[in-house]
């Protein structure tokens, strides 16, 4: 009766997460949309990542600002006792400000170029800073298969409520 209980309790929670998760993805759609647009996706250390993205509302939105992001998150893979688990963190976030704090009114159409620079981890100064320390005690653990960076562009439009954002896988070779 009661194991019964317990996997009716679990099915309300998932049910519950996947209902959340819908009417989120629901939101954000009637809000508007970005594009995101990236002539290649591979990068040299040090390069410059350009592209454009299109922001399209649809109803009014009150933005805090408008940003392009790089973003390296590491994932480590452990094996202990017969189990598998994987945990992921962000190592790497640079931020390029587009737009400010703005109003969007509902039907509003822009493209907006950027640029944000791929870093170079093998540049002394870069190593000696406290990112470049954190990142190059990640990609030391990547000596261990088990471990990897992955890079993302990301257009992100921070705004009350639901934000707006698309991203797009990188290589930074």
């Amino acid at each position: 009766m009661q194991s019964q209980l317990m996997i009716s309790l679990v099915i309300i929670v998932i049910v519950g997460i996947l209902v959340a998760v819908i009417v989120y993805h629901i939101l954000r759609y009637l809000r508007g949309s970005i594009k995101l647009s990236l002539p290649c996706t591979v990068f040299n250390p040090g390069g410059t990542i350009a592209g454009t993205f299109e922001l399209l509302t649809k109803k009014e939105i009150q933005g805090n600002k408008l940003i392009v992001s790089l973003i390296g998150m590491k994932t480590v893979r452990t094996h202990h006792g017969g189990k598998t688990r994987t945990h992921t963190e962000e190592v790497y976030r640079d931020e390029v400000v587009i737009e400010g704090e703005k109003n969007y009114f509902a039907g509003y159409t822009a493209t907006h170029a950027f640029q944000v620079k791929a870093p170079n981890l093998h540049a002394p100064d870069f190593l000696n800073t406290q990112v470049g320390q954190i990142l190059g005690a990640a990609i030391r653990l990547i000596g261990n298969q088990s471990a990897r960076i992955t890079w993302k562009v990301e257009v992100r439009l921070d705004a009350k409520g639901v934000d707006l954002a698309t991203s797009r896988a990188v290589s930074i070779l």
